[in-house]
C-alpha cells in the first residue's frame, strides 16, 4: 500500500537485490574530525546514525580514501588500512538498527590530494598531468602501472567496506577529484590512451568500476557519482555527460548526478548550492541523463522541500533524491513527511554554517538544529526534571527555542513578545526571496511553541517588576539586540530607515538607496534591493565588505554582485546625511552619494541595559542570544536549547 502523503517518494526501490525503504538517500557527508588514526569516533558514528534514525533509506559516509597519496585533507576515513574495520562495522550496525542501508564513498583527491594536509609541501601528488597544483605542490602524471595500482586500490577499499557490513559503495567520479580529473577535458591534457577523446578520458573510470565489481561481486550495489556538467569554460557540459553516463550504464547500479568541480570558488556554490540559486538547481542534469540510460538515476542540489522531492520522482526526472544539508537541518524530515507532519519540518536555508564549522571549528553544526554535533550526548536522553514555572522574555529564534524545549521537558512556560509577531530580526526577511527558508524556520518554531503548550503573549512589553511579580522559578531573557546608529549629522532625517522598512511586500525605500554598513546584513540587503530593481550603493568603513560573512557565503554573494548594478564603496566613511544623500570621506577625498533613502545596517549591539534589569526577577535568570552578544541565529538557537535543558 502506498504512503498516503508521498506515494512516490515513500515507495521502496530495489537496487541489485537490495531494497531501500524509500527514495530519499543521504548524500556523502564526511567527518570533520576523526581519531588520531583517522578512524571514526563514537561521536562520528552517532552523528551519521542519527541521520539514519530519521528515515533516510541510505546514508553515505563521505570521503573514504583508497590510498594515502589521494588524501585531500587529514580527516578522511582511510580505507587502505584494515584497522578501519572496527569503526566501520560499528557504523554499519548502527544504520541497520533503523533499517537504513550503509553506503561508503570511495574517493581519491588526485592532484588535489594533500591540499589541506600539513605535509603538502613535502608531497608529490598524482594526476593526469605533470604540473604544480594551486597550492604549489608538484603533481606527476600517472604511469600505466600507477593507474592500474590505483584502480586496484579502489577495488581493495570496496572489498573492505563490504566486509565491514556496508550495503553499497559509491565511487566518486565527479567534482574534479581524480576520476573526474581524468574524465575532464579541462584537467586532462594527456595524449596517450588515457586522454584526448571521451572514450580515452573515461577509460580510468571504467577500469575502476571493473576492479570494484570484481572485488564486491555481481550482487552488491555500486553507485557512481558524476558531475552532470563541470560548469566551467573548457569543462564538459551536459551533452558530454550524457555520453559518459551511457558508457557506465549497466556497469553500475545507480548513476548519481551532481554538478561542478570542488576546487573552484564560483562553482563550489553550484556544487553546494547557495541561497541565491533555485532549489533543485542541479536536477536538470539528472533529468536529462535519465532520458538516455536504463540505470536508476539519483538527483540532488539544494533540495529541501518534500513536495519538490515528490514531484521529481513522480514526473520521472529521477528515481532517487539525495540530500545532505537538509538532513542536518532536520534529520527526521523523512519520517515527518511520511507521517503527515510536513509542517514540523525544518528546512535548510543554505547559510553554510555547517561548512564553516566543518572547516574552521572541526565540528558538525547547523544554524537551525542545536543537536547536530552532540548526538552522542543525546543518544539516551536527559534525566527527568521537576516541573517549574518559566517565563521567557523575547520571542526571537533563541527565545522560541528555549520556550519550546522547556515546555517539552514538562515545564509551564509563558513567553512575552513586545511585537505583534514572533521571530525577532528574522521578521524583516519574510519577503526576501533568498531568505524564505530562514523565515520558514521561525514559522516552524512558532508552531512548535503552540503545539508544546507555550502560553504566548504578543504585543506585550513586560517590565522587570511585572516579571518579578509572576513568581517564576526561572526567567529566560532573550531581549535581543539594538541597531548601532552612527552619530552623524542628519541621522534623524526622514529619509533614514532601519531594517523594519523591509517588512512589507514592497520595501519602504526610494529608487536610489544608500546602505550605511557593508557587513553581512548590509550586503544581503543590497542584493535583495538590486533584485527588485533599486539602484544600490553600499558604504563601508572597512577595506572589505561582508567581513563577518562565512567565506563560502561571501563567495556566493560576490558571484551575484559581480553581475549586478550594486556599487560597494569600501574605505568610505559617512560624514553627513543631507537632502541629496550621504556626504562621505574616501581616500580620494569627499564624495556625495545621491540617495532617496539611507538604510541603516551598521551592525547590532547587545541590549545589555534591558537584559540587566531582569537579573533579579527570579531565583534563576538565564540570558540567551543577542542579549549576551549580538550574533547569528546559530548561537541564539543553540544557547536557547541548552539553557532550557539546564532548568
Amino acid at each position: 500500500m502506498k504512503n498516503r502523503y508521498y506515494p512516490n517518494l515513500a515507495s521502496p526501490i530495489t537496487i541489485n537485490g537490495v531494497t531501500f525503504k524509500n527514495r530519499i538517500f543521504g548524500a556523502p557527508m564526511s567527518n570533520p574530525e576523526l581519531d588520531p588514526d583517522c578512524h571514526m569516533r563514537e561521536e562520528d558514528i552517532a552523528f551519521h546514525a542519527n541521520r539514519g534514525r530519521g528515515g533516510l533509506a541510505s546514508v553515505c559516509i563521505g570521503l573514504g580514501i583508497v590510498e594515502a597519496v589521494g588524501r585531500s585533507h587529514t580527516k578522511e576515513v582511510i580505507l587502505y588500512d584494515d584497522l578501519s574495520l572496527p569503526s566501520l562495522k560499528r557504523m554499519a550496525n548502527e544504520f541497520h538498527k533503523h533499517n537504513c542501508m550503509a553506503t561508503m564513498e570511495l574517493a581519491h583527491g588526485g592532484k588535489f590530494g594533500a591540499a589541506r594536509s600539513h605535509s603538502a609541501a613535502k608531497s608529490t601528488l598524482i594526476g593526469p598531468n605533470d604540473e604544480l597544483n594551486a597550492q604549489g605542490v608538484p603533481v606527476k602524471a600517472m604511469t600505466e602501472e600507477q593507474i592500474e595500482e590505483t584502480a586496484t586500490a579502489f577495488g581493495s577499499a570496496a572489498r573492505l567496506v563490504k566486509e565491514a557490513g556496508f550495503d553499497m559503495v559509491l565511487i566518486h567520479g565527479g567534482h574534479g577529484w581524480l576520476l573526474g580529473q581524468f574524465a575532464s577535458p579541462y584537467f586532462n591534457k594527456r595524449t596517450d590512451r588515457w586522454g584526448g577523446s571521451l572514450e580515452n578520458r573515461m577509460r580510468f573510470s571504467l577500469l575502476v568500476i571493473e576492479k570494484v565489481r570484481e572485488a564486491v561481486g555481481p550482487d552488491f550495489p555500486i553507485e557512481f557519482r558524476m558531475s552532470g556538467s563541470e560548469c566551467i569554460p573548457g569543462g564538459y557540459d551536459i551533452d558530454e555527460a550524457v555520453e559518459m553516463a551511457k558508457m557506465i550504464d549497466g556497469k553500475v547500479d545507480i548513476i548519481h548526478v551532481s554538478a561542478g568541480i570542488h576546487e573552484n570558488n564560483d562553482v563550489f556554490v553550484i556544487t553546494h548550492p547557495s541561497m541565491f540559486t533555485e532549489h533543485g538547481c542541479n536536477v536538470q542534469y539528472a533529468a536529462e541523463i535519465k532520458k538516455h540510460v536504463k540505470t536508476p538515476v539519483a538527483a540532488l542540489g539544494g533540495i529541501n522541500d518534500v513536495d519538490m522531492m515528490e514531484e521529481i520522482i513522480a514526473s520521472g526526472k529521477a528515481d532517487i533524491i539525495e540530500v545532505a544539508r537538509q538532513s542536518l537541518a532536520d534529520p527526521y524530515f523523512p519520517e515527518k513527511a511520511f507521517s503527515g507532519q510536513k509542517d514540523d519540518i525544518t528546512q535548510c536555508c543554505r547559510c553554510y554554517s555547517c561548512f564553516f564549522n566543518y572547516l574552521s571549528n572541526r565540528n558538525y553544526c547547523c544554524a537551525f538544529n542545536p543537536v547536530i554535533g552532540d548526538e552522542l550526548e543525546h543518544k539516551y536522553g536527559f534525566p527527568a526534571t521537576t516541573p517549574k514555572k518559566v517565563v521567557v522574555v523575547g520571542g526571537g529564534p533563541g527565545g522560541m527555542e528555549a520556550a519550546v524545549t522547556a515546555a517539552q521537558r514538562g515545564h509551564s512556560v509563558t513567553l512575552y513578545e513586545k511585537n505583534s509577531r514572533l521571530g525577532g530580526q528574522i521578521v524583516h526577511e519574510q519577503h526576501i526571496p533568498f531568505k524564505k527558508d530562514m523565515y520558514h524556520f521561525i514559522e516552524v518554531l512558532a508552531k512548535r511553541c503552540e503545539d508544546a503548550g507555550v502560553d504566548i503573549h504578543l504585543n506585550t512589553e513586560v517590565t522587570p517588576e511585572e516579571v518579578a511579580a509572576m513568581g517564576a522559578d526561572v526567567v529566560m531573557t532573550a531581549v535581543g539586540a539594538k541597531p548601532i546608529i552612527p552619530q552623524i549629522p542628519g541621522i534623524n532625517s526622514a529619509k533614514v530607515v532601519g531594517l523594519k522598512a523591509l517588512e512589507g511586500r514592497q520595501p519602504s525605500v526610494g529608487q536610489k538607496v544608500a546602505i550605511l554598513g557593508g557587513g553581512l546584513v548590509g550586503s544581503e540587503v543590497a542584493i535583495y534591493l538590486d533584485m527588485i530593481g533599486k539602484d544600490v550603493t553600499v558604504v563601508e568603513m572597512k577595506d572589505t565588505w561582508a567581513s563577518d560573512a562565512y567565506w563560502m557565503h561571501k563567495v556566493a554573494m560576490d558571484k551575484y554582485i559581480r553581475d549586478s548594478r550594486i556599487d560597494i564603496k569600501v574605505n568610505t566613511t559617512a560624514r553627513e546625511i543631507t537632502d541629496a544623500g550621504i556626504v562621505c570621506n574616501t581616500p580620494d577625498g569627499e564624495i556625495l552619494i545621491e540617495a532617496d533613502t539611507v538604510l541603516l545596517a551598521a551592525g547590532m549591539k547587545a541590549d545589555r541595559a534591558s537584559a540587566d534589569e531582569f537579573l533579579n526577577t527570579a531565583p534563576r535568570v538565564f540570558e540567551i542570544g543577542d542579549a549576551i552578544k549580538a550574533g547569528r541565529v546559530v548561537e541564539a538557537v543553540k544557547l536557547g536549547y541548552y539553557r532550557a535543558l539546564d532548568i
